[in-house]
């Protein structure tokens, strides 16, 4: 008999993605934790190689997350049909499980991956500080004052998606972070309680709160973990010299 310290921990779920030219790999209990490949293979090998960096993303919360050791501990449990986002670069399309309803508990475990992916993104910033990040093969990549601008106007969107009215006013990156994350918090709630109608005034269909919730720490982790790589491949400058203005860090 196999003693209790030896035995493994449970399969995570995963669900797979599936475009004409990319694949995404996603734990479906851990929003965020999905990374793309060229096929099945690739991406589950991408998503296992990413699960000690999620691990230290949520290393400050009470969640319990351990990166798997194997790809065999990875247990597929649905396939979806993708898109043209998804061949584009980014997971867009909608699984079963995330059509459910968002009870309390479950927002409050979402508040806390997401708390977690802003304070990734927010280290990953501050410690590129004074270096500039690597360009792409074609001389391509954002700066790091444009990567948080996308990622702010990524979630005003994804948030209009939702079917809560947000828009990104003027302000410092540290004033704008603090209202577009307090605007997602009162958003997802509001979806939760099922103040926002299914449906926009013109007949579409709103996105879920848990949909939001995977799209999102999803999109602040990729970009905080493509800042901590590029910025490794550089070396560092004279402080000031990136162009990047300083973010306030937040409270939370």
């Amino acid at each position: 008999m196999t003693s209790p310290a030896r035995r493994s921990h449970p399969a995570i779920a995963v669900y797979l993605e599936r475009g004409t030219k990319r694949t995404f790999a996603c734990a479906v209990e851990w929003p965020g934790w999905c990374r793309g490949g060229r096929d099945e293979a690739s991406a589950l090998r991408a998503l296992l190689d990413a699960g000690p960096r999620y691990a230290r993303a949520l290393k400050r919360t009470r969640l319990g997350f351990a990166a798997p050791k194997d790809v065999p501990a990875l247990r597929v449990v649905l396939r979806v049909a993708g898109d043209a986002t998804t061949d584009f670069g980014a997971p867009g399309a909608t699984p079963s499980f995330d059509e459910a309803p968002m009870d309390d508990a479950t927002l409050q475990r979402a508040r806390a991956i997401l708390r977690a992916c802003w304070r990734a993104f927010d280290d990953a910033f501050a410690a590129s500080h004074g270096r500039t990040l690597a360009k792409g093969p074609r001389g391509g990549g954002r700066t790091r004052a444009t990567i948080v601008r996308h990622c702010l106007e990524a979630d005003a969107g994804y948030l209009g998606a939702l079917g809560w009215k947000y828009t990104l006013e003027p302000g410092t990156v540290g004033e704008q972070c603090e209202r577009t994350h307090q605007a997602m918090f009162d958003g997802l709630a509001a979806s939760a309680r099922g103040e926002i109608p299914a449906r926009g005034p013109r007949g579409g269909v709103r996105w879920k709160p848990r949909k939001i919730v995977r799209r999102s720490a999803w999109h602040w982790l990729d970009h905080a973990w493509e800042i901590e790589d590029r910025s490794a491949r550089t070396s560092t400058l004279t402080p000031g010299s990136s162009g990047a203005p300083r973010r306030r860090r937040r409270r939370r």
